[in-house]
C-alpha cells in the first residue's frame, strides 16, 4: 500500500529574523475539525516533524496554527464558512458545539511587545462557538484579533508568513512573481511588522489629513458665526436700551393699574361686606318665614286628613244610597211583574175551572146516553153494533177529553204552585222593601250629618289654605330678598375676582419685567467686565445711526 507522506518541520521551533524573538513550545487543539478529543503537540528543541498517510489530519495542524494566529478567511481554513473549522461529528461520535486551539511561546528572554511581556511563557488561545463567533485571549485575558495580528507580525511570523509551508506552496514560491517573493525576503529579514505599523500610520494620517479638512470647513462655518453674532449684539445693545425705556414706561403703567387694581379691589370688599350683611338678614327673615310656613304645613295635613275622611264617608254613604235605590227600583218593578201575574194566573185558573166544569157536563151527558141507548138497543142488534160503534167514537173522545182535562189539571197545580212562588216573592219583596227604607233613612241621616261635617271640614281647609297663602307670600318676599341679596354676593364676588386676576395679572406682569431686567442687568454687567468693546468706541454723526446699525 502506498501512503503518501507529508512533514511539517518547524527549525529548532523558533522563527529567525531581525525581530525573531518567539519560539513556540506546544500547540493544543480540542474540537477543531478532526481533533474532536483535547491534543498535544509538542515541540521540542531541534527538528519536529510529523508523519503520517493522507488524510491523517497534518494539514490540520498547518491550519490551526494559522487559525490562532488570526487567520479569518473561510476558504484558507478549507471551509465555507469560519464554523467550519468545529467538529461536525461522525457515526460514533456526536457534534461538538466549539473548537479551542491553544499556542503556548517560550517568552523567557522577555523580548515580547509591552501588552504580552509579563510572563515567562505566553499562551495565545482562540476560541469559537457556534452562532456566537471566535474571541482571543492571552494568558487568560481578552484581546483582540489585531493585538494578536501585530504579536506575531512583530515576530516577523503570522498566519500569511511564508515560513508556513503548505501543501504546493513550494513551487508557488519558485514561480512567484518578484513582489512576492520580496515580501519572503521582507518577512526574512523580520521587518514585514514594520511594513504592517506603516500601512496602520498611513491610515492614520489619511483620517488626520480628513479632519484637518473639517476642522478648515468648522472655522469658515464659526467665522460667518461670528459675523452674524457681531451684528446682533449691536442690534442687542439697541434693544437694550429701547427696552431699558420701554420697561420704565411699562412699570409706570404697572404701578398705576395696580394701585387702580388695589382700591377696585378695596370697595369691592367694603361692597362685599355690605352684601354679606344684607345676605345674612335675608337668610334670618327667610327663615322666619320658613318657620311660618312649617308651622302652617304642619296644621294643614290634620284638616287635609278630616276633609278626606268626612269625603271618604259622604261617598261610602252616596254609593249606598244609589245601591239602595237601585235595589228599591227592582224591587218594585218585580213587586208589579208578581202582580201582573198572579193577575194572570187567576184568569187562567177562571178559565180551566170552566173548561172542567164543561168536561163534568159533557161526561154526565154522555152517560146518560149511554144509559138510554143501553135501554134502546135491547132487540135492536144492528142498532146496537151502530150504537156501540158510536160508543167507542165518543170513548176515544171521551179519553181525549181526559186527557186534556189531564192536561189542564196539570197546569193548573203548575200556575198554583207559581202563584204561591209569587206571593212568597212579594212577600220577601215587601219585606226586603220595608228594610230598604228602613235603611235609606239612615243613609239620609248619615249623608246630612257628612255633609255638616264636610262644610265644616271645607271651613277649616278654607282658613288653612289662607294662612297657608299667607306663609307661602311671607315666603316668596323673603326668598326674592335672599335671591337679591344673593344675586348682589355673586355681583361683588365677581367684581372682587376680576380685582384679583387684573392683580394677579400687574404682578405677573412686573415679575416678568424684574426677571427681564435683571437677565439684562447681568448680561450688560457680564459684557461691561469683558473689556471695552470694539462699537463702543465708534462715534456715530446725527443721522448715520441707521447705517451704522
Amino acid at each position: 500500500m502506498m501512503l503518501t507522506v507529508r512533514e511539517l518541520a518547524l527549525h529548532d521551533g523558533a522563527t529567525h529574523g531581525i525581530g525573531g524573538w518567539m519560539r513556540f513550545s506546544k500547540l493544543r487543539l480540542n474540537g477543531f475539525k478532526s481533533f474532536v478529543d483535547p491534543t498535544d503537540l509538542i515541540i521540542a528543541d531541534g527538528l519536529t516533524g510529523v508523519v503520517g498517510p493522507n488524510g491523517c489530519g497534518k494539514s490540520n495542524l498547518l491550519e490551526a496554527l494559522r487559525w490562532v494566529m488570526g487567520e479569518n478567511r473561510p476558504t484558507a481554513m478549507r471551509g465555507g464558512g469560519m464554523e467550519d473549522v468545529i467538529f461536525a461529528g461522525a457515526s460514533t461520535r456526536p457534534a461538538r458545539n466549539f473548537a479551542e486551539v491553544s499556542l503556548q511561546l517560550d517568552n523567557s528572554e522577555r523580548l515580547a511587545p509591552a501588552g504580552f511581556n509579563d510572563e515567562d511563557t505566553l499562551e495565545v488561545v482562540r476560541r469559537i462557538t457556534r452562532d456566537i463567533g471566535s474571541a482571543f485571549k492571552s494568558n487568560g485575558k481578552d484581546v483582540r484579533a489585531r493585538d494578536v495580528q501585530m504579536l506575531f507580525a512583530d515576530a516577523s511570523t503570522g498566519s500569511h508568513s511564508p515560513s508556513l509551508v503548505r501543501q504546493g506552496q513550494i513551487a508557488e514560491l519558485i514561480n512567484a512573481k518578484p513582489r512576492a517573493r520580496r515580501r519572503v525576503l521582507e518577512e526574512a529579514a523580520g521587518i514585514s511588522g514594520l511594513y504592517q505599523r506603516r500601512h496602520e500610520a498611513e491610515l492614520k494620517l489619511r483620517g488626520a489629513e480628513t479632519n484637518l479638512t473639517r476642522v478648515d470647513d468648522v472655522l469658515e462655518q464659526l467665522t460667518a458665526q461670528l459675523a452674524s453674532l457681531a451684528r446682533q449684539a449691536r442690534q442687542a445693545k439697541r434693544y437694550r436700551e429701547i427696552g431699558a425705556e420701554l420697561r420704565v414706561a411699562e412699570g409706570m403703567l404697572l404701578y398705576r393699574r395696580w394701585k387702580e387694581a388695589d382700591q377696585a379691589r378695596a370697595e369691592a370688599e367694603a361692597a362685599l361686606r355690605e352684601m354679606v350683611t344684607a345676605a345674612a338678614r335675608g337668610e334670618a327673615g327667610a327663615r322666619e318665614a320658613a318657620k311660618a310656613r312649617e308651622a302652617a304645613e304642619a296644621a294643614i295635613p290634620p284638616k287635609r286628613e278630616e276633609e278626606a275622611i268626612a269625603g271618604a264617608v259622604l261617598q261610602r254613604l252616596t254609593v249606598e244610597r244609589d245601591a239602595l235605590a237601585s235595589q228599591e227600583a227592582a224591587a218594585l218593578e218585580a213587586v208589579a211583574s208578581l202582580e201582573k201575574r198572579i193577575a194572570q194566573l187567576g184568569h187562567d185558573i177562571e178559565r180551566e175551572t170552566g173548561l172542567n166544569h164543561d168536561a163534568g157536563e159533557t161526561i154526565e151527558r154522555l152517560e146518560w146516553e149511554a144509559a138510554e141507548i143501553v135501554k134502546a138497543s135491547d132487540g135492536f142488534g144492528d142498532e146496537l153494533a151502530q150504537s156501540a160503534e158510536q160508543a167507542r167514537g165518543s170513548a176515544a173522545v171521551l179519553q181525549e177529553r181526559e186527557e186534556a182535562l189531564s192536561k189542564a189539571n196539570e197546569d193548573t197545580a203548575r200556575l198554583a204552585a207559581r202563584h204561591q212562588s209569587a206571593a212568597r216573592f212579594l212577600e220577601d219583596a215587601k219585606a226586603s222593601a220595608g228594610k230598604i227604607a228602613t235603611r235609606r233613612e239612615d243613609a239620609e241621616a248619615a249623608v246630612a250629618g257628612a255633609g255638616e261635617a264636610l262644610s265644616a271640614a271645607r271651613e277649616a281647609f278654607a282658613a288653612a289654605e289662607l294662612m297657608e297663602q299667607k306663609a307661602a307670600e311671607e315666603a316668596a318676599s323673603s326668598e326674592q330678598a335672599l335671591t337679591e341679596a344673593e344675586a348682589a354676593r355673586a355681583d361683588v364676588q365677581t367684581r372682587e375676582a376680576a380685582a384679583h386676576a387684573a392683580r394677579s395679572e400687574a404682578e405677573g406682569e412686573a415679575s416678568a419685567l424684574k426677571a427681564e431686567v435683571q437677565a439684562l442687568r447681568r448680561l450688560l454687567d457680564r459684557e461691561s467686565s469683558g473689556g471695552a468693546q470694539l462699537l463702543d468706541e465708534l462715534d456715530v454723526a446725527p443721522g448715520f445711526e441707521k447705517a451704522l446699525g
